[in-house]
């Protein structure tokens, strides 16, 4: 009996049965990052994904988070400013409304205070007018050596505490987490400083970190919005990072690379995982960006490697 062999299947473009179908057109509601060339070549992101932002020291992670809030809250303030950041990116995005800013160590006064000093300040100006802050402090030094006035966040006299701080069980820092994201993320741009933070504390449990990251990519869903988890890379075993990178939707690595034909020493970002953002990126793009870090435009790449 003859076997027909396989016939390689391919995507019907025109036909007797209907109009051409596009096949470019994105299937989902995307976000942008407000980088400008990666938006470019990926269309954005799906709304609702949770991006790991790992990197080495000073690589560039916080960086990019801070780039892609401001850029995409200048669509609210200047839609002309918005578009000059944004580029040739082909869109249409949904934006998301306003920034949430969930911090487990540092206070919004530490956090502005670095972003006047290193970008320009059209940025912190931006930021300060959208920005909702959440302070973590108190929970997660709670049970440290550090004392309570260092860990202390300043209210207005007789100020309703976050729920995050009132609420049952609020002693655990991951509680605490979960209770914020919960508040801040629907319809928000989430910068959550940072998964380091909680790695490096022995009295929080690796496996409920994990959980709850988990539990996070499946609420994140529905908020329409993008959260970036901020992670310095080597601080945790490496079951662990691939664990944490087997739980989110994406991953954006960031690290300081060298070359035999230059003297100075470069940032550089690479999609390790990401599959919405892969699958649109033209082959011969997915290598390694290359990216600057100027006060004037934020995070910008400026070239890709071949790896």
């Amino acid at each position: 009996m003859a076997i027909e062999s396989p016939r390689p299947w391919f995507q019907p473009l025109e036909g007797i049965h209907g109009p051409a179908v596009d096949v470019s057109a994105p299937a989902i509601e995307r976000v942008p990052t407000g980088v400008a060339d990666f938006d470019h070549l990926s269309n954005g992101i799906p709304t609702g994904s949770v991006v790991l932002l790992a990197g080495e020291s000073g690589a560039g992670h916080l960086e990019f988070a801070l780039t892609s809030a401001a850029h995409v809250m200048l669509h609210y303030d200047d839609p002309d400013l918005h578009e000059f950041y944004l580029g040739s990116s082909p869109g249409p995005y949904v934006y998301p409304k306003g920034v949430a800013y969930v911090s487990l160590s540092r206070s919004r006064d530490q956090v502005m205070q670095e972003i006047r000093a290193a970008f320009h300040r059209s940025y912190p100006e931006t930021l300060d007018r959208h920005l909702a802050f959440h302070d973590l402090s108190p929970t997660y030094f709670a049970d440290s050596v550090v004392p309570s006035d260092w860990a202390a966040v300043r209210r207005p006299f007789l100020a309703e505490l976050p729920a995050s701080e009132t609420a049952p069980g609020a002693g655990s820092a991951l509680h605490a987490l979960a209770t914020a994201l919960d508040a801040a993320g629907p319809g928000n741009v989430v910068i959550v400083d940072s998964l380091t933070d909680l790695l490096v504390r022995r009295s929080i449990d690796t496996d409920e970190l994990l959980t709850l990251v988990k539990g996070l990519r499946r609420r994140a869903k529905g908020w329409g919005g993008v959260v970036y988890l901020l992670l310095t890379r080597g601080v945790a075993p490496a079951a662990t990072e691939q664990a944490i990178y087997d739980s989110v939707d994406g991953v954006l690595s960031f690290a300081w690379t060298s070359s035999p034909t230059h003297s100075h020493r470069q940032r550089s970002m690479l999609v390790e995982k990401f599959l919405s953002v892969l699958t649109r990126i033209p082959p011969e793009y997915q290598g390694r960006f290359v990216i600057r870090i100027l006060p004037n435009t934020g995070l910008v790449t400026t070239q890709y490697e071949r790896i």
